[in-house]
């Protein structure tokens, strides 16, 4: 008798319906979608975007949020969809991971209701899509020793710096920015940090990507050149301040790192 890693583990017992039903969207998904195709797109380099609307169609893309369109499958659900992601290829479940757990999460908790309105929709159903530029050339994990800058001039934010190894970045329509504000008014240090939604058409945003990886060759990591890019006062994620804003949008991708 052949035995199943569920059957080996005794965690079935341990699910609820509705857990095991995501787990089994997800591993549909992966297996019909994804699993033909990665072996040659990861030796091509290449990601294949027109996959984004699908899982937006299968309830994947922010799905442990709620609200907005966001199908609100809760923390359990959504790491057994990615632990079937992952099984077939990392690639695809870091687009769902950056997409959900940085990008959707970043606005869901710090953004106004009109960041939520206009972009969580859309991000839920794959018609747009998002990033996390947090880690810099220099600094590396340390986001405390973030160099990004954003100061505020003439009733619009002016954003400089660089990131580095930023998912999505090059096929995203907007980037959560983090960057240190140079006014006293918003702390010192890294209690400075503040999040910005930058749309990836702005003037002076430039993002490449990285080529040459030995992994993840089926996904996107990308250099970001932030060049004076300049944004309405609205553009500020109002309800983080300092790292705690960053730091919890990745304890959140947690959930669906397997």
């Amino acid at each position: 008798m052949t035995l199943s890693l569920e059957d080996l583990i005794g965690l079935d017992p341990l699910l609820t319906a509705r857990e095991r039903h995501w787990r089994d969207r997800a591993r549909d998904f992966a297996r019909q979608h994804i699993a033909p195709i990665i072996d040659a797109d990861s030796e091509d380099r290449r990601f294949r975007e027109e996959l984004i609307p699908l899982l937006g169609e299968a309830g994947l893309l922010g799905m442990h949020l709620e609200g907005y369109g966001a199908a609100g499958a809760g923390a359990v659900s959504y790491g057994l969809a990615c632990r079937e992601l992952e099984a077939v290829d990392s690639s695809w479940r870091t687009f769902v991971s950056v997409q959900g757990s940085l990008a959707m999460t970043a606005i869901a908790r710090y953004g106004s209701e009109e960041h939520k309105e206009h972009w969580l929709p859309r991000m839920a159903r794959g018609e747009a899509v998002g990033c996390f530029a947090l880690t810099e050339p220099q600094g590396g994990s340390d986001p405390a020793a973030t160099a990004t800058v954003a100061r505020f001039d003439a009733g619009e934010w002016v954003i400089d710096g660089a990131k580095r190894w930023i998912g999505l970045a090059s096929v995203a329509d907007v980037a959560v920015v983090w960057a240190k504000v140079e006014d006293p008014a918003y702390g010192e240090g890294a209690r400075a940090i503040r999040g910005f939604l930058v749309p990836t058409d702005a003037p002076g945003f430039t993002a490449t990507p990285i080529d040459g990886k030995l992994s993840m060759r089926a996904s996107v990591q990308c250099d970001i050149r932030l060049d004076g890019v300049r944004l309405p006062a609205e553009a500020l994620l109002p309800g983080a301040a300092g790292l705690s804003g960053p730091f919890a949008c990745l304890n959140e991708a947690r959930y669906g790192i397997v």
